[in-house]
């Protein structure tokens, strides 16, 4: 037994040990109410109203999207041309709302664009309603024999132009006592909120329901990596909820039990679209898809507020927020204090090991923000990590060094003892407990430091400051993998490989750093495994050719810093007297 086989046998058990626990295990949920798989074709059933309603006779109805089985034939900017429309201005947004409905439905982010050039597109996050990736947002009133204002509701407005820091009002009269006003504001980064109200002019008592929902069409492309969730999330009584696509595609519907305040939405790796209604009300929340007869996915997720009942001459209100933007973690917690939310921060997924993830993540952040330069905080984080495990890698490579220093003798009991495996065995645990080595020793530090891989892998994967981040040279996208390739000399030879041959100078430097890492590690007594250990660097090497290249240059520099202090160890060992 030696320590490479101590470290694969350590990595092995880990992601066995993550993959059996998340399935013996799987996260704890809320309860939830009834799960019902809805028909293909037909719009989800409103979620029942909170308990305290106490009117069983009325079930509120939150609109599904029946444009969805129209036909969809028109580009964004006819939809966009074919209806009136307040225009956005925003530092960090652009785009407009609908006056037809009063949506939220066409954004852009002024800060990121969908290649590196700063003039590509910017990313669109909500298109209009209609359109085969149609994503948006919408408010209303649900109430038994009453007009509300529907999906296709006109409503009148006091401004074309809605500006960070502003607001505008739309309002729409029913024509039978009742005055709906729909207030949006806007700040300067990424929350909509919007106050909803209504005035009973009318003689009767009026009983009404606000909700809110966030709709999208289509089976968005995800990244398809296992440790990131892509897809309906939400944080109800401060635990969080994540749902697949796929998933709710077998289910249909998933309700939850009312609970005060919360927050549910859409994420994608960097971009978010969710509902924070009133923090102090009971809502239910749900989770819904169906398919429509284009064959259309469509999710949706909404809340269903409180009853609200209106007397004669009285005016009730629901207020909410709506957050459209990207998960920036700073701004994200600044939101969690304005708003009073909690766990917002979790959009972002920080995986199993949050508790190692977030301090990390915050880490990198501070760093970025200090050298400007994401691959420098990359640099100068794995520094930070490998000083605080400094003495946790020390007894494994003192342990490795002592391990080379035997493997003469172990070569020479091999030769003696040829195929007796058990003398063979007797005799090596005799040397070790004559030299006081432990060939176990370094597979503890090694087990330890497990976890905080992953973790500081899933930092990288996720951080949004990663993406389109220039390093040095040709490397001007550190979330792309390394653009160069070996197999047309690096861009010599006017020749583009396939992606499997694109293997760059980053995942080369990996593979020669980690071979060379290998060298000063004691070899193993089986030759099968040696061979084994030898070809590991070129299957890393290809492996990791498609990964990001912040991720690949994290690696490289781990290893670097590794050699240097096994190095130095090996050097220590060997000078010591026998």
């Amino acid at each position: 037994m030696n320590d490479q086989k101590n470290m694969m046998l350590a990595i092995v058990l880990s992601v066995a040990i993550l993959f059996g626990f998340q399935f013996l295990f799987p996260p704890a949920e809320q309860p939830v109410q009834e799960q019902a798989t809805t028909e293909a074709g037909s719009a989800p059933e409103a979620p029942a109203a909170p308990s305290q309603s106490g009117d069983p006779s009325f079930a509120p109805q939150i609109p599904g999207a029946a444009d969805a089985a129209k036909k969809l034939q028109q580009t964004r900017t006819e939809k966009l041309d074919a209806s009136a429309r307040i225009k956005i201005e925003s530092p960090r947004l652009h785009g407009s709302l609908s006056v037809q409905g009063g949506r939220i439905d066409d954004l852009t982010l002024v800060d990121y664009h969908e290649e590196l050039s700063k003039e590509s597109p910017e990313i669109t996050l909500l298109n209009p309603k209609g359109l085969k990736d149609a994503y948006y947002a919408e408010f209303g009133w649900s109430a038994p024999n009453v007009k509300v204002p529907s999906a296709d509701t006109v409503w009148s407005t006091d401004s074309q132009t809605l500006k960070a820091g502003g607001s505008v009002n739309l309002t729409w009269d029913n024509g039978e006592g009742l005055l709906f006003t729909r207030t949006i504001s806007l700040d300067q980064d990424y929350v909509f909120t919007i106050d909803e109200t209504v005035t009973n002019t009318s003689a009767e008592q009026v009983d009404l329901y606000p909700y809110g929902l966030v709709s999208r069409s289509g089976t968005p492309k995800t990244s398809g990596f296992f440790i990131l969730h892509e897809g309906l999330l939400g944080v109800f009584d401060n635990v969080l909820e994540e749902v697949d696509y796929d998933d709710l595609q077998e289910t249909g519907t998933k309700k939850i039990d009312p609970v005060k305040g919360g927050w549910i939405g859409i994420t994608d790796k960097y971009w978010l679209a969710a509902l924070v209604p009133d923090q102090d009300a009971m809502v239910n929340h749900r989770f819904s898809h169906y398919r429509s007869e284009n064959n259309i996915d469509k999710y949706q997720t909404d809340y269903l507020g409180p009853k609200l009942t209106a007397a004669p001459g009285q005016t009730v209100s629901f207020k909410s927020n709506l957050f459209a933007g990207a998960k920036e973690l700073n701004l994200l917690q600044q939101y969690e204090e304005e708003m009073g939310v909690a766990e917002f921060d979790l959009a972002i997924d920080f995986g199993w090991f949050f508790f190692i993830t977030k301090p990390f993540f915050m880490a990198m952040s501070w760093l970025y923000s200090h050298l400007g330069n994401f691959g420098l905080a990359i640099l100068a984080l794995t520094v930070g990590v490998k000083i605080l495990f400094f003495p946790l890698a020390n007894t494994s490579y003192r342990s490795m060094a002592k391990m080379k220093t035997l493997a003469p003798k172990i070569k020479e009991m091999q030769k003696k003892f040829g195929d007796d495996k058990q003398r063979l065995n007797q005799e090596m645990m005799a040397l070790y407990k004559r030299e006081k080595a432990n060939p176990a020793s370094g597979c503890l530090p090694i087990l330890l430091q497990i976890p905080v891989f992953f973790s500081l892998y899933k930092v990288l994967f996720v951080s949004i400051e990663m993406r389109h981040a220039p390093f040095y040279g040709w490397i001007q996208d550190l979330s792309a993998p390394d653009p160069t390739s070996i197999f047309n000399l690096f861009g010599v030879i006017p020749w583009d490989p396939p992606q499997f041959l694109m293997i760059g100078i980053w995942p080369l430097l990996m593979g020669i750093s980690m071979f060379l890492q290998q060298k000063l590690n004691p070899q193993p007594a089986d030759p099968m495994q040696a061979k084994m250990m030898m070809f590991l660097p070129v299957v890393f090497t290809f492996m990791l050719a498609s990964f990001p290249a912040g991720l690949v240059i994290y690696w490289v520099w781990n290893n670097v810093l590794s050699i240097a202090q096994q190095y130095v160890i090996i050097k220590r060992m060997e000078k010591k007297p026998s």
